[in-house]
């Protein structure tokens, strides 16, 4: 699983001049399964986004095409962690250890 930590780079009125772009690309990676939550950081500086079921490699291509990405008014924070508990809703989520 991976928190997906944008913080952005351009002023707000850049950010809101690709919002819609990047809500697209949003819904896009949640029909494909790889999203599981996302929204804005408060203050507003950026926003999470929670994704499952992929390797680095895959995230990293994913971000790539995030509209927000290709304007040029965000970064990316990649962290990959091992779900070992989750609440019953994400069971499915749920990871091992390795042995």
């Amino acid at each position: 699983m991976f928190v997906l930590e944008l913080t952005y780079t351009a002023p707000l009125e850049r950010v809101e001049a690709v919002l819609e772009q990047h809500v697209e690309w949003l819904h896009k990676e949640y029909a494909a399964g790889h999203f599981l939550a996302a929204g804005r950081k408060v203050p507003r500086d950026g926003g999470v986004i929670l994704a499952a079921g992929m390797d680095r490699a895959t995230v990293e291509r994913i971000v790539s095409e995030d509209p927000f990405t290709l304007a040029g008014v965000c970064e990316y924070r990649i962290t990959e962690f091992l779900a070992t508990t989750t609440a019953p809703a994400l069971e499915q989520y749920r990871e091992q250890l390795p042995s």
